[in-house]
C-alpha cells in the first residue's frame, strides 16, 4: 500500500465517521474502512462508522462486510479499536480473529480502559500498527470523546451570527434574522452534529424558539434541548415542550430554585438537573461535568449574549463558529463577548477556516491547546 493509498483510504475512513456526528453518543463517531488487494490495486471491501446508539462499533461492522476478504487487508480506522469488554466485545479481537495484516490507527484512544491497550493487542497477534496518519482530523471529529474523556466535560461549540454592526440581536426583541437563509441551514446542520444544543433562560423568555434541526429528513436527528435557566423561569408553555415527547428538554436550574416552578416544568416533561449555584447563576463547570456523566460529548452553545459571554469569560468554549453577515441592527443591539468581537477570542482560539456561505463569512476557531494537543 502507498503513502498515496494510505491517506486516501484514511480520509475515507474521517468522512464515514463524521456522517455519525450526534448520533452515538456517549460513544464516538468512529470510521472504519477495510481495503484488500485488488486486480486493479486496492480496493474497499468493507466500511462502517459506529452505529446510532454508540453500538455496534465501527470496526466490527466493517469486518463483517470484508467478510473472507478480511483476512490479510488493511484496516483504517480513525481511533483505536478498544480493547476491553462493556456492551460489546473488544474491536481489536474482532480484528485479530479477522486476520487483518495490517492497522492504520488515526489517534490512541484517551479512554483509560483502552489508552495504548488495543494498539498493543493487535500488535501482539501479530499485526503490523501505524498510529498518526490523520491525527488533527481524527482529534477535531472526536473532540466530544476526548474532551469527556480527559476534562470530563462535553466538548462546547459557541456560534454566533453578528450583524455588520457587531450585534447578535436587539435588545427588548424577539428573534431577528442576522445570517442568511444558506447560514441558517448549516447551522441546523451543526444541531444536528451535536448531542446537545443550550440557551440560556433569556433566550427562551425573549424568542421561543424550537431549537430542532429543521433540515428536511433530519428532524429525527435533534439534539437535546439544554437551557441554563438558575430560577427555574422557562414557561411550561414555551414551544420546547411542544415536541418533547421526541427530542427531549432539560432545564439546569440552581439550588434552591422555587420548587413549585420547578415541578411545573417536569410537569412539562423536562428533566431537571440541579447544580451548585455561583452567585446568581448555574455554576457552569459543575453543569458541564453533569452532562457529560449523562453521555453528552458535544454541546452547542446557540444563546444569547449571557450564556455566551459567561462561558467565554470561564473559559469552557473549545471552538467557534462565529458568522459575520451584512444585516445592520442599529441602535439597541446587543454585543457579544461583553462588546469586545471577535478580537476577544484571539489569545485563546485560532482561525482553522474561513469560507462564505451565501452573502455571510463564517470563521471557524478552535481552542489553541485543543488544536494542537496530540
Amino acid at each position: 500500500m502507498s503513502a498515496a493509498d494510505d491517506r486516501r483510504f484514511m480520509a475515507a475512513a474521517l468522512a464515514i465517521g463524521r456522517q455519525g456526528l450526534g448520533r452515538t453518543s456517549p460513544n464516538p463517531s468512529v470510521g472504519a474502512v477495510v481495503v484488500a488487494p485488488g486486480t486493479d490495486g486496492p480496493v474497499i471491501v468493507g466500511l462502517a462508522r459506529t452505529a446510532d446508539g454508540g453500538r455496534p462499533h465501527a470496526e466490527p461492522i466493517a469486518l463483517d462486510a470484508a467478510g473472507a476478504r478480511a483476512a490479510g487487508a488493511t484496516m483504517y480506522v480513525t481511533l483505536e479499536p478498544c480493547s476491553h469488554h462493556g456492551k460489546t466485545p473488544p474491536c481489536a479481537d474482532a480484528a485479530i480473529r479477522a486476520g487483518i495484516r495490517r492497522a492504520v490507527v488515526a489517534i490512541e484512544d484517551p479512554n483509560p480502559l483502552v489508552a495504548g491497550v488495543g494498539v498493543a493487542r493487535l500488535l501482539e497477534a501479530g499485526i503490523e500498527v501505524d498510529v498518526g496518519l490523520g491525527a488533527a482530523e481524527a482529534r477535531r471529529d472526536l473532540a466530544g470523546h476526548i474532551s469527556r474523556m480527559t476534562r470530563g466535560r462535553p466538548h462546547m461549540c459557541l456560534k454566533l451570527a453578528v450583524s455588520a454592526d457587531g450585534a447578535i440581536g436587539r435588545r427588548g426583541e424577539g428573534q431577528i434574522a442576522i445570517s442568511g437563509p444558506a447560514s441558517r441551514a448549516r447551522a441546523h446542520l451543526l444541531r444536528a452534529e451535536c448531542d446537545a444544543i443550550a440557551v440560556g433562560v433569556g433566550t427562551i423568555l425573549a424568542d421561543d424558539p424550537a431549537l430542532t434541526c429543521r433540515l428536511p429528513g433530519m428532524t429525527a436527528c435533534s439534539p437535546l434541548r439544554v437551557v441554563f435557566d438558575s430560577a427555574a423561569r422557562t414557561p411550561p408553555t414555551a414551544r420546547l415542550f411542544a415536541d418533547i415527547a421526541t427530542v427531549p428538554v432539560l432545564v439546569v436550574v440552581g439550588e434552591g430554585a422555587d420548587s413549585a416552578r420547578t415541578a411545573a416544568l417536569a410537569a412539562a416533561g423536562a428533566d431537571i438537573l440541579v447544580v451548585p449555584r455561583d452567585g446568581a447563576h448555574v455554576d457552569l463547570s459543575a453543569a458541564l461535568v453533569a452532562l457529560a456523566q449523562r453521555g453528552i460529548t458535544r454541546v452547542l452553545v446557540e444563546g444569547g449574549a449571557g450564556l455566551a459571554d459567561a462561558m467565554v469569560a470561564a473559559d469552557l468554549i473549545d471552538e467557534v463558529q462565529w458568522i459575520d453577515a451584512p444585516t445592520r441592527i442599529g441602535p439597541g443591539g446587543t454585543l457579544p463577548i461583553a462588546g469586545r468581537g471577535l478580537a476577544a477570542l484571539a489569545e485563546r482560539f485560532e482561525i482553522i477556516q474561513v469560507e462564505t456561505i451565501g452573502d455571510d463569512r463564517w470563521t471557524h476557531l478552535w481552542r489553541r491547546e485543543c488544536s494542537q494537543a496530540s
